[in-house]
């Protein structure tokens, strides 16, 4: 058995795309996942399952969500012995400085790193930091010039629906997590 963590774009926000984490865990447990668990409501699942193929559990995951709950979320997998080689490559000042937002941002494919590049453009050096791992991007930029940062408005460019953030800490507590079972 392999141990994954499913990351799902776009779900309790606003009231929208509404999923209670105990019946998405219930829904996953139910289509034959093992040691399911949730962590907060933003659509974070750590399972384990015996497939080694990334792509299908993608499709499972998207499918029983779209069974159980009635909605399209884009999902990404991420094996959590590759969210531990993703980590160990984050650059120095990612998750250091206190009165710093630090996100990861996962591509959710087809999506690539390229792409949200060209997409989102060069950042603003005096305001943000980035860098990249895999499919994985990470984003710094100070609290107080956040809106001054290129890159803090993702959210309203052409490919934010193909990827999904996740804050340092939410990494961070996903991969002790799926660490400790």
């Amino acid at each position: 058995m392999r141990k994954y963590i499913a990351l799902l774009r776009g779900i309790n926000i606003s009231g929208k795309n509404k999923i209670a984490m105990p019946l998405l865990k219930s829904a996953f447990e139910e289509i034959g996942f093992t040691e399911v668990v949730t962590y907060i409501n933003s659509g974070n699942v750590i399972f384990s399952s015996p497939s080694e193929n990334k792509a299908e559990l993608i499709q499972t995951c998207e499918a029983v969500i779209a069974d159980k709950f009635d909605l399209t979320i884009p999902v990404t997998v991420v094996a959590d012995d590759e969210l531990v080689e993703i980590i160990q490559h984050a650059p120095d000042w990612w998750d250091h400085e206190k009165e710093t937002i630090h996100y990861a941002i996962f591509m959710i494919a087809p999506m690539t790193v390229e792409e949200v590049f060209a997409a989102v453009g060069e950042i603003k050096p005096e305001y943000e930091k980035i860098a990249h791992h895999g499919e994985v991007i990470f984003w710094s930029a100070p609290r107080k010039t956040f809106n001054k940062a290129r890159w803090s408005k993702i959210a309203s460019s052409s490919v934010n629906n193909h990827v999904t953030i996740r804050n340092a800490n939410t990494v961070n507590k996903l991969l002790l997590m799926s660490q400790a079972q």
